[in-house]
């Protein structure tokens, strides 16, 4: 991805700015990482961990503000309400959890438990990155040289993924990536299904988890390996492993579903060639879901990838239930692309999404290319 216009860049950079201007001595020590600091750029987290950098709860009220405007300038307007409400899910999932849950911190389920970082100095030449992440949030963009050039991985969840409003209505803050993705699943006939049901059990997590690089053959990581280092509490330590355990105990998780489900480099799935015209319209607008949650320039480019024929290559894979209610699981993959979805967990109420890019996630390949033309 190149950001042909700067102004999404611009944005970014006063915003990233703008916050760092207002923080003391010591909160910049958190905030602020020196270029390019590799090994912690490309740490990333989804759970309710330390995602590393200074957090919203050691922020002032308008430092949490001007933290919230550079995570918008990284969001399209629905993708940044969209993260908002997930946000806010937290004092939901607080009360869900009997306001007894504890990660070896005085309050798990924390709205203010999101952490921001800025990898280099924010300006308009050269590389610098910043990064916003904690419980079902994570967003990560590069720039280089005043353009955005990477955005990936980005990750949206909701916990639960269904909650009651007032009046009736309920609130489903990606219930787009399960509604467009099951009109998908129920047009495809017989032999379309065969080619695009991969498994019968789905997985009880996105199989990439929190990886920084996706390889061919990686499979489901342990829940207890997506989060920053290992807990001292050995009670935690043993609760994660048996959340894990139980969770595919329950779902009758076998290993040849985990063979099933892993990642190739050859996509799994039905691909869009074999698609009718009705149905890849379907497939374009759950990509959109994917790709729409970064700014509306940004997606532009993302969905040129995909645009006319180039669709053909995109894949659709389905594992588990096919009936509302049952727990399931999808991915899209083709060139440049992995995108997927899960919802198992609390009895199929609790939704993990990501969109990934392998081959330039953390704008790794862009970055490898400057370096190679710049400075040989």
């Amino acid at each position: 991805m190149t950001d042909t216009e700067p102004v999404t860049a611009d944005r970014m950079m006063e915003a990233a700015r703008d916050w760092l201007d207002s923080l003391d001595p010591d909160q910049r020590a958190h905030a602020v990482r020196p270029w390019p600091s590799e090994a912690e750029r490309h740490r990333w987290y989804y759970t309710p961990t330390d995602h590393g950098g200074l957090p919203l709860q050691r922020m002032r009220p308008v430092q949490q503000q001007h933290a919230m405007r550079l995570l918008a300038t990284g969001l399209s307007r629905p993708g940044y309400v969209t993260a908002s409400t997930i946000i806010g899910l937290e004092n939901v999932l607080d009360q869900a959890d009997g306001w007894t849950a504890n990660w070896e911190r005085e309050r798990n389920r924390d709205p203010l438990a999101y952490w921001l970082t800025v990898f280099g100095e924010p300006g308009p030449t050269g590389p610098w990155s910043w990064r916003f992440g904690g419980h079902h949030v994570s967003v990560h963009h590069l720039v280089l040289d005043g353009r955005v050039r990477a955005s990936t991985p980005c990750f949206l969840g909701a916990d639960p993924a269904t909650s009651p409003l007032l009046g009736g209505l309920m609130l489903r803050p990606l219930g787009a990536a399960e509604d467009l993705a099951r009109d998908l699943l129920g047009t495809l006939d017989e032999e379309q299904s065969a080619r695009a049901l991969i498994s019968p059990v789905a997985p009880v997590d996105i199989v990439s988890g929190n990886r920084p690089r996706i390889a061919d053959g990686d499979r489901l990581m342990p829940l207890p390996d997506v989060w920053r280092g290992q807990f001292t509490d050995p009670r935690l330590r043993d609760l994660v492993t048996a959340v894990h355990h139980n969770a595919e105990t329950r779902a009758g998780v076998r290993p040849e579903h985990h063979d099933q489900v892993r990642l190739t480099t050859a996509p799994k799935g039905v691909p869009a060639v074999l698609l009718t015209p009705a149905q890849q319209e379907i497939l374009r607008a759950l990509l959109d879901v994917f790709i729409g949650r970064i700014p509306e320039p940004l997606a532009a480019q993302e969905a040129a990838k995909f645009a006319g024929d180039r669709l053909h290559d995109v894949h659709f894979a389905w594992a588990g239930g096919v009936a509302p209610g049952l727990p399931h699981y999808y991915r899209l993959q083709g060139p440049g692309l992995l995108a997927e979805y899960d919802n198992t967990q609390r009895d199929a109420n609790h939704v993990h999404t990501v969109w990934r890019d392998p081959d330039n996630d953390f704008g790794d390949d862009v970055l490898s290319r400057h370096l190679a033309d710049f400075h040989r």
